[in-house]
């Protein structure tokens, strides 16, 4: 089964792009769609993201909310029959950075990604290509995110970086 990293920037079209890929991918190989959200609701804004997100997708997709345990989820739903599609990767960091358990979760991931045999897109903000941050947790999160990038590239068949709407074959 293949694993596909799909990058770009806030409001790239990456989600739409990965929806459309784990669709096909799906009716290709008669599989079930989970759509793992790692977002919480916040604010009102981010409310009104999740809601576009979840208005765009058809009913053929089952909803699984985890913020923080991937692995775990990724481990419930490994089988071939499954395709999954992680929206998004860097809001998992943050969530795992603010709960200060970051490097057990990338490592516990990045097995359960090991034995997984379902195909799987991950959705992800490439945030490498602006300014060194000020602060000291958004220094650790663009590094971290940075190296998560990197080390997943290795392990994907596919990388993908998306930029304003349009997708740009990286592997």
């Amino acid at each position: 089964m293949a694993k596909h990293l799909i990058l770009g920037g806030a409001r790239s079209g990456k989600s739409r792009y990965a929806e459309q890929g784990a669709e096909s991918c799906a009716n290709k190989n008669q599989q079930q769609l989970i759509y793992i959200a790692t977002a919480t609701v916040g604010d009102k804004e981010m409310s009104s993201r999740i809601k576009q997100h979840q208005l765009r997708r058809g009913s053929q997709w089952q909803l699984v909310e985890e913020p923080v345990d991937l692995a775990e989820i990724i481990s419930l739903y490994n089988e071939s029959n499954y395709c999954l599609l992680v929206d998004c990767l860097t809001l998992w960091l943050t969530n795992c950075l603010l709960k200060d358990d970051w490097s057990s979760r990338r490592n516990d991931f990045f097995q359960a990604l090991t034995l997984s045999n379902a195909n799987i897109f991950f959705v992800s903000n490439e945030v490498g290509s602006g300014i060194v941050p000020m602060g000291e947790l958004s220094r650790q999160f663009v590094d971290e995110a940075g190296s998560l990038h990197q080390e997943l590239a290795q392990v994907c068949e596919h990388v993908t970086l998306v930029t304003a709407g349009l997708p740009m074959k990286l592997k």
